[in-house]
Formats: C-alpha cells, structure tokens, sequence
C-alpha cells in the first residue's frame, strides 16, 4: 500500500483498481472535501452532498448552500448511501468524475 500524502485510515482491503489511489496508479491532489452520500446506485461512483452556509452582506445573515459532487469509489472502499465520506481532487475519470473517495468516515448523517 503506498503513501497518498493525506493523513486518512488506510482500507483494510486489498483491490486491484486502477484508479485507486493506495493500490492503483491515481495521483491525488487539490481540494479535501467532506460530505455525505446521497446516491450509491451507479458503478464504483457515488453522489456526495456537501452542504455550507454562505453570508449575504446586503440582508446580514446567512443562507443554506449545497453542491453535489460525483467520485469514484475504489473497490476497497464500502460506501453506501447516508455513510459520511471524505473526498480528495484527481485527474478526470469520466465526464462528470474528478474527485475520488480515500475514507469512509461511517455513521449515518441527515
């Protein structure tokens, strides 16, 4: 298992991915970003919800906001949906894939 540079629990399992960033060949780097899968129902991809709050100056509060991020998920990561997962930034896998999981972080969050 090779080093990724991000303090993160290791997997426990073995996998043979290519695009795993501890067996494989994928390079992580940029952004670290934390949420909760929303959907698990595509192919080794989940949707991540990351939801913030972003301040208003003109009405002096705060607002709700939410970005949906599609990642990869490598074999020997078990996600599924409402389980809090931490993401990292890669090269593009697909269209619409350019981050991928590197620690599932349990527990069922709403």
């Amino acid at each position: 298992m090779k080093d990724i540079g991000i303090e993160v629990k290791y997997p426990e399992k073995e996998c043979n991915d290519p695009n795993c960033p501890f067996h494989g060949n994928l390079k992580v780097h940029g952004q670290i970003i934390e949420g909760v899968v929303k959907s698990a129902k595509m192919m080794k991809t989940v949707v991540v919800v990351r939801e913030y709050l972003h301040y208003d100056k003109k009405y002096e509060r705060y607002e709700k906001r939410r970005r949906k991020y599609h990642a990869h998920v490598p074999d020997c990561i078990t996600v599924k949906e409402g389980d809090k997962v931490k993401i990292i930034e890669c090269r593009p896998l697909a269209k619409t894939v350019s981050f991928v999981v590197i620690e599932n972080m349990g527990g069922e969050e709403k």
